[in-house]
């Protein structure tokens, strides 16, 4: 994806705008977010505490350690714990959810044997849940597999990439908080390996609704460069 930094509009240090890799306007991104945090941090924008503004409102970022940064993530609206989806004759149980207002369309889903099954037939499962017809948006989907009481294994199908992506901090965000309202996490901490790397995400709960949804994990400087324009 491509990121933007704009002024600030509001109470936030800068505005972030986000792209998709396909050209659409994306509502936010989480791992897009922790490193613009950086990013504003290296340039001067903001100091170890910084108020992002984007498309789904205002993200908290924070410096950890020099390539260590943390977000919080916007909380959930428009929540399902559970939405049955017929497939290949079996119905899937799926989790719902927008993070943000408004919200980035997630949808989550336990199936253990992910990371065996030939990846067109996964990318083809990935693409028919993303346009299911129950979710006006579209939705990223991330299919998800227990490897200990707080650690999982997790890709993601994201819309707008129409693929699997390495990571999705969004993704990782809204799976913890559909696995902790579904009751099958009781830890406040989640551990994700994804095919890029590793997400923890933390959260709270309060009268039986997520909050306080806060992602952290590395971020890389790859390269710098300069747009000259036309």
């Amino acid at each position: 994806g491509l990121m933007i930094v704009l002024p600030a509009q509001g109470i936030g240090d800068y505005a972030m705008r986000f792209y998709n890799s396909d050209g659409s306007l994306g509502e936010m991104c989480g791992n897009g977010a922790r490193c613009i945090a950086r990013y504003g941090y290296d340039r001067g924008l903001a100091g170890d505490i910084q108020r992002i503004e984007t498309t789904a409102g205002i993200v908290v970022g924070q410096r950890i350690e020099e390539d260590l940064y943390c977000v919080r993530l916007n909380d959930p609206t428009a929540v399902e714990t559970e939405i049955g989806i017929p497939w290949d004759g079996q119905i899937l149980s799926v989790s719902y959810m927008e993070l943000g207002d408004p919200g980035i369309p997630h949808a989550v889903l336990e199936l253990p044997e992910w990371d065996t099954m030939p990846e067109d037939e996964l990318r083809s499962l990935g693409a028919y849940i993303r346009s299911y017809a129950a979710f006006p948006k579209g939705a990223n989907v991330t299919f998800r597999k227990r490897l200990g009481r707080d650690h999982i294994k997790a890709v993601t199908y994201e819309r707008g990439v129409e693929d699997f992506t390495l990571a999705c901090g969004t993704g990782a965000g809204a799976t913890a908080a559909a696995m902790r309202l579904r009751g099958e996490i009781r830890d406040e901490t989640l551990r994700l390996d994804f095919p890029g790397g590793e997400l923890q995400v933390s959260l709270s709960v309060e009268e039986d609704a997520v909050c306080d949804i806060f992602l952290t994990g590395p971020t890389v400087v790859v390269a710098e460069g300069e747009y000259l324009g036309r």
